[in-house]
C-alpha cells in the first residue's frame, strides 16, 4: 500500500521558506484528508508561542484569528496545544476527544461553532519535544477518522524538521543598526494603549500576516497580540510559561518580543508592557543550533571552537578526551556543512548573530595553569578568521 506521507514530503522538500512549506504541506495533506479551511503557523521551541509566518486558508483576513488565540490562552479549551505538544501521539481531533462532544471545549462553544466547523484537527510540529509549528484542520460536516488523524501524526516529526531549517541564518541578511527597544502598553481588557516610536518602527519589519486594529492607529501583528495574551495568562495562573517570542524580519534579521504583566495599587493586576527588541545571541544561540539539528554537547563544543580553544583544550575544559571532541566536530561539520573551524564559525556565529565574546574568558590549559585570553575575534571580518587568541598570564 502507498505510503500517503510520501506525496506530501516530496512536495515540502521543494519549499524555499517556512511560508511555502506551509502552502505544499496543506495542498498535499488535503488530498488525503479533506478540510474546509485551515491554520498552519511557525511556533517559537522554547516557548510553544506563536510566530511567523502563519498561513490562514478559507478564513477570509482571518478576523477572528485574535478571538481563537485569546481562547486558546486564556480559556479552559479540550486539547490544548500545550498540553498536545507533550502528548504520546502529536495530532487529535477534536470530536474524538470528547466523545462526540466538542461543546465540552470553550474554544468550540465560542468560536467554531458559529463558524458553521463541525469538527477540528490539531497538531504540533515537534522533532523530540520542541515543538516547531502548530496545525488546525476546520471540517464543517463530518468527523476526523482515525486513520486522518494518524496521518498528521506520521507527517509531525518530519515536517518539524524541515521546517526548522528555514531558521538557520541568512547569509544574506544586511546589517542595520540596533535600535533602541520597542515598547507597547496593553490595558486589563487587553487593548493596546500607548506605543513608543521605536516599536512603530520594529513592527513595520515584521513579514505580513493576521493584524488587528488598535486604538493607537496601527495594526498589531497575531504574534504580538499572542505574546501579551501570554503574560495576562501567566499573571492570571492559567500557564506558567514564558510569554516570550522569537521572530524574523523581512529582512531575515531576528527580533525578540517578550510581555509581562504590570502590578497595580493593592497589588491588583495591571497592564501589560511588551517589550520588542533586535535578539541578542543568547536568544539565538539554541535557536540556531537546533536549525542545524545540534546536540547540546555539539553546541557547547561549538562556543568553544569559537572562542579559538583548541582541541586539548576543549576535551580538558569538558572533560572529555580529545577523540571524543573531534568526533563531535565531524558531526558538527557535516550537520552544517563545512569542513573548517574558521567555516563553522562564519557560518554560525557572524557578528549579527554572535558578537564578540565578552573579555576577558578564562582558560584551562592541560598541564599548565589557567590563563585568561583576550579574544580579538570578530567572525564577520575574514582576516579575522581562524585566527588565535592572545594569551596573557594571570
Amino acid at each position: 500500500m502507498a505510503d500517503p506521507c510520501r506525496p506530501v514530503l516530496s512536495a515540502v522538500a521543494r519549499a524555499t521558506d517556512a511560508f511555502e512549506l506551509f502552502s505544499l504541506a496543506s495542498a498535499g495533506v488535503r488530498k488525503s484528508v479533506p478540510f474546509h479551511s485551515a491554520v498552519w503557523t511557525a511556533v517559537d521551541p522554547e516557548t510553544g508561542l506563536i510566530t511567523a509566518p502563519m498561513l490562514v486558508e478559507n478564513l477570509g483576513d482571518g478576523e477572528r484569528c485574535a478571538t481563537y488565540w485569546e481562547s486558546e490562552i486564556l480559556d479552559e479549551n479540550i486539547l490544548p496545544f500545550r498540553e498536545l505538544a507533550r502528548a504520546s501521539l502529536p495530532a487529535a481531533g477534536l470530536r474524538a476527544a470528547t466523545g462526540d462532544l466538542p461543546a465540552r471545549s470553550a474554544r468550540f462553544r465560542r468560536l467554531l461553532l458559529g463558524q458553521g466547523v463541525h469538527d477540528e484537527l490539531r497538531a504540533v510540529l515537534r522533532v523530540g519535544d520542541r515543538p516547531w509549528g502548530l496545525v488546525s484542520l476546520f471540517r464543517n460536516t463530518g468527523a476526523f477518522r482515525p486513520d486522518e488523524i494518524a496521518l498528521l501524526a506520521d507527517l509531525s516529526g518530519p515536517l518539524a524538521a524541515r521546517l526548522r531549517t528555514f531558521t538557520q541564518p541568512s547569509e544574506s541578511a544586511p546589517g542595520t543598526d540596533s535600535p533602541a527597544p520597542g515598547l507597547i502598553l496593553f490595558d486589563e481588557s487587553g487593548e493596546a494603549t500607548s506605543v513608543n516610536a521605536e516599536a512603530r518602527h520594529l513592527l513595520a519589519l515584521l513579514p505580513k500576516g493576521p493584524a488587528f486594529p488598535s486604538p493607537l492607529g496601527l495594526k498589531l501583528p497575531i504574534w504580538v497580540i499572542g505574546t501579551a495574551l501570554q503574560a495576562r495568562a501567566i499573571a492570571d495562573g492559567r500557564d506558567h510559561g514564558r510569554a516570550r517570542v522569537r521572530i524574523r524580519t523581512t529582512e531575515g534579521r531576528w527580533l525578540v518580543c517578550h510581555a509581562s504583566c504590570l502590578t497595580g495599587p493593592g497589588g491588583r493586576t495591571g497592564p501589560v508592557a511588551l517589550v520588542i527588541e533586535p535578539a541578542t545571541p543568547a536568544d539565538l544561540a539554541v535557536l540556531i543550533a537546533e536549525a542545524y539539528g545540534l546536540t547540546s554537547r555539539e553546541l557547547q563544543i561549538t562556543q568553544l571552537v569559537a572562542r579559538g580553544m583548541t582541541t586539548a583544550e576543549i576535551a580538558a575544559t569538558l572533560f572529555i578526551s580529545p577523540h571524543t571532541v573531534r568526533d563531535h566536530l565531524k558531526a558538527v561539520f557535516a550537520k552544517t556543512r563545512v569542513s573548517s573551524r574558521g567555516e563553522l564559525v562564519a557560518r554560525l556565529f557572524t557578528e549579527h548573530y554572535w558578537p564578540a565574546l565578552p573579555e576577558p574568558v578564562r582558560l584551562r590549559r592541560p598541564g599548565r595553569p589557567p590563563v585568561r585570553a583576550r579574544i580579538p575575534y570578530r567572525p564577520a571580518v575574514a582576516g579575522h578568521l581562524g585566527r588565535k587568541e592572545t594569551v596573557q598570564g594571570e
